[in-house]
C-alpha cells in the first residue's frame, strides 16, 4: 500500500477558499457530491450528528445505537471536540 500524499498548505487553503465561496445548501450539495463519494459525505454527516449528541451528554452506547457509529469512533469525535482546534464548536454555535 502506498503512502498518501500530504497536500501543501496552499492546496488546502484553495480547498477552504472554495468552500467559503458557496452561498447555499444547494451549492454545498453540488460541490460536496462532486468532491466526495456518497460514503464520505455520509461519514462526515454522521460525525456532525455524533458531536451534537456528545455535547448533549447522551451516553456513547445510546449514540452508537442511534447513529450506527462505533463507540471508538464516538470517543475519537469527543476527543476532537474537547481537544481539537474548536471547529466543531464553531460550526455548531453558528448553526444555532
Amino acid at each position: 500500500m502506498g503512502t498518501v500524499k500530504q497536500p501543501k498548505s496552499s492546496e488546502l487553503n484553495n480547498l477552504y477558499e472554495a468552500v467559503l465561496q458557496l452561498g447555499s445548501v444547494a451549492e454545498c450539495k453540488k460541490f460536496f457530491r462532486d468532491l466526495c463519494t456518497t460514503s464520505e459525505i455520509a461519514a462526515m454527516s454522521e460525525r456532525l450528528q455524533v458531536v451534537k449528541m456528545v455535547i448533549e451528554e447522551i451516553p456513547y452506547r445510546e449514540i452508537s445505537k442511534k447513529t450506527g457509529s462505533s463507540t471508538a469512533t464516538i470517543t475519537r469525535i469527543a476527543h476532537w471536540l474537547h481537544h481539537g482546534k474548536g471547529g466543531y464548536k464553531l460550526v455548531l454555535d453558528r448553526m444555532k
